[in-house]
């Protein structure tokens, strides 16, 4: 992994540390009106894939890729005169891939653009919640550079209690401002444009509504709806396709997306040392995609200080209108794509974790509070697997 520069960090705590010193007076009054560090994140984990459907090379041969993954989040909190409580949240992260089936975008070469590649992703979010009126607003932006993909979003959120502060209603807004850079195969490239590419828009736009509620001091539900809609440069300009003539030619998507998850949460707490988590989702699209999801979660406290906490999660997908295999797409078609991500399957996602969070804190430091780790495997019917590996540290 490239080491992370955290400059960035000192300027954004300094710049808030600046602003929390003004306005000090009637401290005895006001709850501590000086903005603090409340928590800090470390994450890092490691992914490894292998499978027979790359959509590289048109919906056959390898899908290796491995992934390291590293972020920082600090999250700094101060009170106002009002008494509201402000979060602020920032998040600096960090993937490094390599893939041996990017890398067939250009076989000939010892080692192609997207053999492997880094992406960054800086974000902030700032919350402010008035506890006496039991309401929270919400806003942030955030940002995604890659080779061949850069990302602009921004997001914005209201939630209310309600008045007994056993239910919550959330509603919450995002825009990704996309754009793609038309890396095509080799043989399908014209000109010597070297390493300069054209790039296409794809935005995106999301509704979330969310309402949870307290049903007694052991169960907790939630319903969610979401609503996305995708307008622009949909699909990849890597993705081959090998028509039934084989003739060959890239992916070709609608510029226009709807999609409609519909999910259900509820929490269960069987007596002080189990939970159980569940989880259902329905989604839908106007592409003819169709999926349910259907996961359990069931952590158990060991001692008061360590947890374990095995997790399985089922999947099922019926495949996009547009989707079919290896050879198997005609030339009369308007839309048309191999990449198995879109065809139908179903997946397994099983895995455990252990959390300890000892009151002394971990090893003996008072500031390290929390130290998790989470291992999963990955399966789908389609030839496919993957396994991740990730530790949470958390100091307050």
């Amino acid at each position: 992994m490239r080491k992370i520069c955290l400059t960035v960090v000192g300027l954004f705590i300094s710049f808030f540390a600046a602003f929390s010193q003004t306005s000090q007076t009637d401290s005895a009054v006001y709850k501590n009106r000086k903005l603090k560090v409340d928590e800090i994140n470390l994450v890092a984990s490691y992914y490894h894939q292998d499978g027979d459907h790359s959509p590289v090379t048109g919906g056959v041969g390898t899908q290796k890729l491995t992934n390291l993954a590293s972020s920082f989040e600090i999250k700094m909190v101060k009170y106002d005169r009002r008494l509201r409580k402000h979060t602020f949240d920032f998040e600096l992260g960090v993937d490094h891939y390599t893939s041996a089936s990017s890398d067939n975008i250009d076989p000939k070469t010892i080692s192609s653009a997207s053999k492997s590649d880094t992406r960054y992703y800086p974000s902030l979010n700032w919350t402010v919640e008035n506890e006496q009126k039991g309401t929270t607003f919400g806003a942030g932006v955030g940002y995604s550079k890659e080779f061949d993909y850069t990302s602009y979003n921004a997001n914005v959120s209201f939630a209310k209690k309600t008045r007994d502060r056993n239910g919550e209603f959330t509603i919450k807004g995002q825009v990704y401002l996309d754009e793609v850079k038309l890396v095509k195969p080799i043989e399908l490239r014209t000109g010597a444009s070297g390493d300069h590419y054209n790039s296409l828009a794809r935005n995106s736009y999301s509704g979330s509504l969310s309402y949870s509620q307290i049903i007694n001091q052991r169960l907790q539900i939630m319903f969610l709806l979401d609503m996305i809609y995708q307008k622009g440069y949909l699909g990849l300009p890597f993705y081959r396709i090998y028509f039934d003539d084989n003739s060959e030619h890239i992916e070709h998507l609608p510029s226009t997306r709807f999609k409609l998850p519909i999910g259900f949460r509820a929490n269960y707490f069987l007596g002080d040392k189990f939970i159980i988590r569940t989880f259902y989702r329905y989604y839908q699209d106007d592409w003819g995609l169709r999926a349910h999801t259907a996961s359990i979660e069931v952590p158990v406290k060991i001692t008061p200080f360590f947890s374990v906490t095995p997790f399985y999660r089922f999947y099922h997908q019926q495949a996009v209108d547009y989707f079919a295999p290896y050879l198997a797409h005609k030339t009369t078609e308007q839309y048309y794509t191999s990449n198995y991500d879109l065809s139908t399957f179903n997946s397994h996602f099983i895995g455990g974790g252990f959390r300890f969070a000892p009151p002394k804190g971990v090893f003996g430091s008072p500031h390290f509070n929390m130290l998790e780790v989470r291992y999963g495997h990955y399966m789908k019917n389609i030839d496919f697997n993957a396994n991740i590996v990730s530790v949470n540290l958390r100091f307050k």
